[in-house]
């Protein structure tokens, strides 16, 4: 099958180049030097603030076959994506080596609510939704609340006033997932314009290349609608819009192989609206006021073997923002915010618990840049929460300083804060033949700091850009998950001890041919934290990464070709019972490859693309541990380090109409 479609693809590509060349080659050099430019500023780029971070246009996007958010990052050497369970499919990002609930999801600049949302939140962005992505590391700006520890990443859609018109996105791999995009725009008048997207997936086959008897990921159904509008007149902007979601995932043993089968059924349901309105107040001094808000109703439904969970969630957030120029020197930005959450969980033979928190909250954030040199910008909020009946303080402090032409430095020191839902967080968890256990969680908090040089070195008349960073982070409080303390219970609680990452990346990117982009990069973690009283190393973190990107546009940027490569490190694994009822412990994963390939071909009005995942077809030998008796005590599915899935070839076509 696999071998079918690339070959088919290829010879797709192949047979309709000729024409389409004939077409482009006839355009002038003006227009070869625009898709030049195109490509450069739709790539991979640095921020340009105080904060140390990258912005992935679409032209970085479009690298991978980027289904969603979750695997938008195989060419990132920064972000993580890694399964968390091999029963229900759950993905979490990871950076700065730790976990994805530390880094403070926005989108469009908006916190997004999550809670039970978190472990499916990266399958519910679609990747052809997706303007561009910014990623920030450490504590960032305290403008969107207290909860940014690691970072924030935040998303763009595409906007209501883009240029009018039709994109469509269709999808298929060798696993036979299928997806379908379209998002289209409509100016109505000069002040008026609006968005509709949809998104439509279905996975139509049962895989289980490792022959234990269970899905290697659920069969997965998805439709997501989002409708979004915008108006303008004279000073004043207002963007709106209201999303629905609804989600099915289908797993566990496969029907056929056993007489009372291990089943997963997850549904998920959620509506989402949001709105942004603005007022321009003083154009000389840049003065604008801004309220901002948006909510959500998510609604989940889980049935695990025996085990039955049901989330209701409810949240919102709002924030009022006053933003002003004194001068070129000196800006201020202060606001109000307010967010509020109620939690509603009900869990097989445990007493419904119901969760609410209100959390008011002021701010300031002041930036002072003297000269093209120098940026600082210091920010402190104070939130109080009612659930923990407490008032805190969010300093953050970042600097820029371009010491000279070829050197940037930055650094940045920061609290955060979040409040830990353990069980809607971790609710994968309850695939495990292990006890849950779940202590009263306080809330989370911890000092990350950091420091960044980018140098930019010319060589032979192009310039090699080499960034090295180096991420502290401290935790005062954390909820541990805890594997070994008890080989038979899986333990939430709070830190007692230590717990810190310590993380260093070295990166570079050079041009070796105006057709030809390499990318190389390095990372290590050391992620520490203490379980049953013994300091140890993280479980299930690779200590190191290597990667390596190849982008080759030849023949006018007519084509596109790139080549992922991947080294994961090997890590600890926690301390478990194997089939027999036997400890094991002490017990390490080993290094593992991946490489990535994609072949890209672009026409006048659509662009054809195939590619291969996993290449080296290296999978986790036993991801699911006593697979063939699921209601064991030594059951697991969740020690998950690798790849479950082998190698995977897809082909997508993306159109424009009516542009």
């Amino acid at each position: 099958m696999t071998k079918k479609i690339i070959t088919a693809s290829l010879l797709l590509l192949a047979a309709t180049s000729v024409e389409a060349q004939i077409d482009t080659t006839t355009r002038n050099r003006t227009l070869e030097e625009v898709s030049i430019q195109q490509r450069k500023t739709e790539g991979l780029s640095r921020m340009g603030g105080a904060v140390n971070g990258t912005e992935m246009g679409q032209g970085e996007l479009f690298r991978a076959a980027c289904c969603n958010l979750g695997e938008s990052f195989i060419t990132n050497p920064s972000v993580d994506v890694n399964y968390n369970d091999a029963a229900v499919g759950a993905r979490q990002i990871k950076l700065l080596g730790l976990s994805g609930q530390y880094v403070q999801m926005l989108l469009e600049n908006q916190p997004v609510t999550l809670g039970a949302a978190m472990p499916y939140s990266l399958g519910y962005v679609p990747g052809a939704w997706m303007k561009s992505i910014s990623v920030s590391k450490g504590a960032s700006s305290v403008k969107n609340g207290p909860q940014s520890i690691t970072g924030q990443i935040n998303v763009e859609y595409l906007k209501p006033e883009d240029n009018p018109g039709l994109l469509i996105n269709l999808y298929t791999d060798s696993r036979l997932k299928t997806e379908l995009n379209a998002m289209g725009n409509i100016e109505l008048n000069h002040h008026l314009s609006t968005e509709l997207l949809t998104h439509y997936e279905k996975d139509f086959m049962h895989m289980d290349e490792d022959g234990d008897g269970w899905h290697d990921s659920p069969n997965l159904e998805q439709l997501h609608l989002q409708n979004r509008w915008k108006y303008q007149k004279g000073r004043y902007i207002m963007h709106v819009g209201m999303g629905y979601l609804g989600e099915r995932r289908e797993g566990g043993q496969l029907k056929d192989l056993s007489v009372n089968p291990y089943r997963v059924l997850i549904e998920a349901h959620r509506l989402d609206g949001y709105m942004k309105h603005a007022l321009l107040l003083n154009r000389e001094h840049n003065t604008n006021l801004a309220l901002l808000a948006n909510g959500s109703l998510y609604n989940l439904d889980g049935t695990f073997g025996l085990k039955v969970y049901t989330d209701r969630q409810q949240g919102m957030n709002s924030q009022l923002v006053l933003e002003h120029d004194f001068n070129d020197i000196h800006n201020l930005s202060t606001g109000l915010s307010f967010s509020a959450d109620q939690l509603d969980e009900t869990l097989t033979s445990v007493a419904p618990h119901m969760t609410t928190e209100y959390t008011p909250g002021v701010f300031a954030q002041y930036t002072y840049k003297p000269t093209y040199k120098l940026t600082a910008m210091a920010g402190l909020r104070a939130d109080h929460s009612s659930l923990y009946n407490r008032t805190y303080l969010t300093p953050r402090l970042h600097v820029k300083w371009v010491a000279t032409d070829w050197m940037t430095l930055r650094a940045s020191t920061g609290k955060g804060y979040r409040t830990p839902m353990a069980l809607a967080e971790n609710h994968y968890l309850l695939t495990s033949g292990r006890i849950l256990a779940i202590a009263d969680l306080k809330q989370e908090e911890a000092w990350n700091s950091g420091l960044s040089m980018v140098f930019y070195i010319p060589l032979k008349e192009r310039t090699l850009t080499l960034n090295a960073e180096y991420y502290y982070t401290d935790f005062i409080n954390q909820a541990v998950v805890d594997y070994d303390s008890d080989p038979t219970h899986i333990l939430i609680g709070n830190l007692e001890g230590c717990s810190y990452s310590h993380t260093l990346q070295v990166d570079a990117n050079y041009d070796l041919t105006e057709e030809l982009n390499l990318l190389a990069a390095f990372r290590y973690n050391r992620v520490m934290c203490t379980y049953g009283g013994e300091l140890q190393e993280k479980p299930l973190q690779s200590r190191y990464k290597g990667l390596l990107t190849l982008s080759w546009k030849p023949m006018l940027a007519l084509w596109q070709i790139d080549l992922t490569l991947q080294i994961n490190g090997s890590g600890r694994l926690p301390n478990y019972l194997d089939a027999n009822g036997m400890l094991v412990s002490s017990e390490k994963f080993p290094v593992y490859p991946q490489i990535n390939l994609q072949v890209m071909r672009e026409f006048r009005h659509f662009s054809l693309y195939i590619g291969g995942e996993n290449l080296t077809n290296y999978r986790q030998p036993t991801p699911v541990i006593n697979a063939a008796n699921p209601w064991a005590a030594t059951f697991d599915p969740t020690l998950v380090w690798g790849p479950v899935h082998g190698i995977m070839a897809y082909a997508g076509i993306r159109m424009s109409i009516w542009k």
